[in-house]
């Protein structure tokens, strides 16, 4: 059969609009088929069901109406009876649809028109799905574009086969791009939306910075030396925390390069922006001392459980410590993960002499006991007329001045005391109505018992409904600053361990669980640690 110059046309059209869109061209000829349909639908009825083909050899277009094979037809446009269907197929059965050839048709301008609309929608929902699986598998990495036009500070990046756009808030500060200029952003996003996907590009992530120094630093790329954190104030300064696999290869040394090559190529890309290269630790302490130079460290003191850390330099190196509008302890902070307190000697030392003087008045207060007796009590780490009530006699008498039977009279005149406390206090609780039940768990106190009944928690049921957290507080760790929350029992020597055990007591004892409950949890604990260390 012969090709018709209006059929080959067609061909051609689909194979230029596939290579242009760098669709599929099948893609491209099903939309024309759709097409077509929609057309003949507006001239045979549009409760017709009618198919469209096109040869993909030869451009050749049939039109078919589909006539769904049915005991008795209402509707002859849709429907035919099964005794006509089988004149035509023998075979025929209800649920079969029989084909119906319709001749050829001419297109109007508004039937071209509307043909026109349902191919380019096709087309272009091709070229988006097309889109968005190219770029979905690219995040997390840098591209090359070129500037095609600014909104509002936003920056629309032509990619090649994609636009991506840089939001003013991912654009390195007063830095101007214009059309034409070719930049690099890293991909950290690729969303579909109802206008086509969209890809966000990012020129302040802190993983822009980390994929710059891989390009540069070979040892990076071949995974010898691994970037562990970064924080970034983009623009102006960032830290980044490298740590070596080969001992023999020196990991800040790498990263700034033969005087200085690789990290001035990266300070050229973020704008002048001053990297602070930090050799990374396993040891917290270590590392915020690194994390926080070119600053001299005197003294850390951590705080595990609150992950924070106090730090003590010496006058002279508190501002260089801080840096301008605190922007050295902030990214030493952002990059260490921890919360960084930072005093000077002097503080430090008020600081202690306040806690001291506290401690020694407790003393004096609780145990009848003169200044002088206060202070050595102090000055040799008890903390707690607790300590001295419970601690080994032998660790009281063994202090200098003091002999056996004055450590008697101290530790009992400290006993006397939690004992007259614990009375005043098991009044109040009784006075909140908080029930004798709660009694019964270890480690709880009159004194605990009076900080739950102003909160309301008076029954046993109500403590086993508590949560770890409720009571020994929680932390929230965001935009590089961590908030502390309260808990019930924050002003009581009680860890997370025991608050847990505490809570696990009373939904023992209010029957919310049993002892089987807990041998199986023990077991599937046990069995998820085996399996990560595997």
């Amino acid at each position: 059969m012969a090709v018709s110059a209006n059929r080959l046309e067609l061909l051609q059209i689909a194979d230029a609009v596939a290579r242009e869109k760098v669709i599929d061209r099948e893609i491209v000829l099903a939309a024309m088929a759709d097409a077509i349909q929609k057309a003949a639908r507006s001239r045979y009825g549009t409760e017709s069901n009618i198919r469209a083909d096109i040869n993909p050899k030869t451009g050749e277009i049939r039109l078919q109406r589909l006539l769904e094979v049915v005991d008795k037809a209402e509707d002859y446009s849709t429907q035919i009876p099964l005794e006509l269907a089988r004149d035509r197929n023998p075979d025929a059965a209800l649920g079969d649809f029989i084909a119906d050839p319709l001749p050829p048709m001419d297109f109007g301008r508004i039937a071209a028109q509307s043909a026109k609309q349902v191919i380019v929608q096709k087309v272009r929902e091709a070229e988006r799905d097309r889109q968005f699986d190219e770029f979905k598998d690219r995040v997390g990495e840098i591209v090359n574009g070129t500037v095609k036009r600014v909104e509002y500070g936003n920056v629309i990046v032509d990619l090649g086969r994609g636009e991506g756009i840089i939001r003013r808030d991912e654009m390195i500060p007063r830095e101007n791009v214009r059309y034409g200029d070719r930049v690099r952003a890293y991909v950290y996003d690729v969303r579909r939306e109802q206008r086509g996907p969209q890809i966000f590009l990012s020129r302040t992530h802190p993983q822009f910075m980390v994929k710059l120094f891989t390009m540069e630093v070979p040892e990076i790329y071949d995974g010898i030396i691994q970037v562990r954190s970064v924080a970034r104030d983009p623009g102006s300064r960032a830290k980044i925390a490298v740590i070596s696999n080969d001992s023999s290869i020196d990991p800040v040394g790498a990263c700034v390069g033969m005087r200085g090559s690789r990290v001035q190529a990266v300070v050229g890309e973020l704008q002048g922006e001053k990297i602070d290269i930090i050799p990374w630790s396993q040891d917290p302490a270590t590392f915020v001392v690194n994390a926080l130079q070119p600053a001299e460290v005197a003294k850390v003191v951590l705080d595990e459980d609150a992950e924070r850390i106090e730090v003590v330099v010496p006058d002279e190196q508190l501002s260089l410590a801080i840096g301008r509008r605190g922007q050295n302890v902030r990214l030493a902070s952002q990059l260490t993960g921890w919360d960084i307190d930072i005093m000077t000697e002097a503080e430090e030392s008020e600081r202690r002499q306040k806690e001291f003087n506290e401690r020694t008045n407790l003393f004096m207060d609780a145990l009848d006991v003169d200044e002088m007796v206060g202070q050595v009590l102090a000055s040799e780490g008890f903390a707690a007329v607790e300590e001295l009530a419970y601690v080994d006699l032998d660790e009281i008498s063994s202090i200098d001045g003091f002999d056996e039977e004055t450590a008697q009279e101290i530790q009992q005149r400290a006993r006397e005391y939690l004992e007259k406390l614990e009375a005043e206090m098991d009044e109040k609780r009784k006075a909140l109505g908080v029930s004798d039940e709660l009694r019964q768990i270890d480690g709880m106190t009159a004194q605990m018992m009076v900080a739950l009944g102003e909160d309301g928690i008076k029954t046993l049921e109500d403590f086993a409904g508590c949560a770890a957290d409720d009571l020994v507080g929680w932390s929230e760790r965001k935009n590089g600053e961590t908030k502390k929350f309260e808990g019930l029992f924050s002003k009581f020597d009680v860890s997370r361990v025991e608050a847990e055990q505490m809570v696990v007591q009373a939904r023992l004892a209010a029957g919310w669980i049993t002892e089987e409950d807990l041998a199986k949890d023990a077991e599937v604990v046990e069995a998820n640690a085996a399996e990560q260390e595997a």
